[in-house]
């Protein structure tokens, strides 16, 4: 038990050590990107350190399974040059199983760590997009849910307009039962539109099957226009729509099962959402699996030679594992492959292969 809190406690350390250092880097290159971005507007240097402390911990959280391999790849090593592992099988320990109990703490740890830094990635990532949209002079996000109604917002000649539907295509430029309110700067609701079906095309949506509403007569209803067919000028853009939404990254994992199921009853496809929550469920697993094989990688006796190529073997590992990983979230949310098995397969293969070399480690 001894040797096996020694070993965690190592790990531990030394993951934290390497996580300060990627920090510190992460946010010196971010606050070069954020003052080039920010060069022509009226913001100075506490408004780029400002972003770039909210854009940080995002960074560093899809970094996350390279940092913990690359803390674990520079502990194996150390370990290495000691010789504490040819000492330990010299007195008939084996390694696989010595290193089960911290594997297993680790695996909690990093349970406790996707805990913790999601909600914290989630809310410095939405304050980001809205800090950095009102020094650039964006109007923010247009579209929001209530229940399963989408609402947007967009802005014209006559002023801001609100549009209601119950139901919208995937790609949220079709509305289904659309209504739309404008609103005049200075007199408010102005003009009232109901529309059977919305198309937005460039420019304009195309409305049919509509009724319209002039709001300042004294009987509204009474005067009411029915048309076939009326063209609404507008901002909006496939792009701008598809920008607004609550992008998955924003989302605390505890409620993204709620907003997947206000999307798919609006209408929407939530691949992309449902794919972020299995892989943040499968992050710790991969967290885990990737320090374990990195481990199992670069420990050897020091005397033996090939540091610098078993160091070579387990980046290019960790590059690789983690490419995949990004190609298989492609997959996912495209849904060319099942979401479960885009999200949990490398990381259940990672932690099978890091136990396969462990054993072959014992073995040789």
């Amino acid at each position: 038990m001894i040797l096996e809190r020694y070993f965690l406690k190592r790990l531990l350390v030394t993951a934290a050590m390497v996580s300060g250092v990627f920090l510190g880097m992460i946010l010196l290159l971010d606050m070069v990107e954020q003052l080039r971005r920010l060069a022509g507007l009226d913001a100075g240097f506490g408004a780029a350190l400002r972003l770039s402390l909210l854009n940080a911990p995002e960074a560093f959280y899809e970094i996350a399974p390279l940092v913990m391999m690359l803390a674990a790849l520079w502990l194996g090593l150390g370990w290495s040059r000691s010789s504490e592992f040819v000492v330990i099988r010299a007195a008939g320990r084996s390694v696989p199983r010595l290193l089960a109990l911290p594997a297993l703490a680790l695996l909690l740890a990093a349970v406790g760590f996707v805990a913790v830094m999601n909600p914290l990635v989630a809310s410095s990532a939405r304050e980001y997009q809205r800090s950095l949209s009102a020094l650039q002079g964006g109007t923010g996000a247009v579209v929001a849910f209530s229940g399963d109604e989408l609402w947007l917002r967009q802005a014209d000649t006559l002023g801001q307009t609100v549009i209601h539907a119950p139901r919208a295509e995937a790609t949220g430029t079709v509305l289904f039962d659309a209504s739309f309110f404008v609103f005049h700067p200075e007199r408010g609701l102005s003009v009232r539109l109901r529309a059977a079906r919305a198309d937005l095309r460039p420019g304009a949506w195309q409305l049919s099957g509509v009724k319209r509403w002039q709001m300042s007569h004294l009987n509204p209803e009474a005067q009411a226009r029915t048309l076939d067919t009326l063209a609404v000028p507008t901002d909006l853009t496939p792009e701008k729509i598809r920008d607004s939404f609550a992008q998955a990254r924003t989302i605390p994992l505890f409620q993204l099962p709620e907003f997947i199921a206000a999307l798919e009853r609006a209408g929407f496809s939530a691949l992309e959402h449902r794919m972020r929550l299995q892989m943040e469920l499968a992050l710790p697993v991969l967290l885990t699996g990737m320090m374990l094989l990195a481990l199992a990688l670069s420990i050897h006796h020091a005397r033996s030679g090939g540091v610098g190529i078993r160091s070579l073997v387990t980046i290019l590992s960790g590059f690789t594992l983690f490419f995949l990983r990004n190609f298989a979230q492609v997959l996912g949310e495209t849904g060319q492959i099942p979401v479960v098995l885009a999200a949990w397969g490398l990381p259940v293969a990672t932690m099978l292969l890091a136990m396969g070399v462990m054993l072959n480690l014992e073995e040789s």
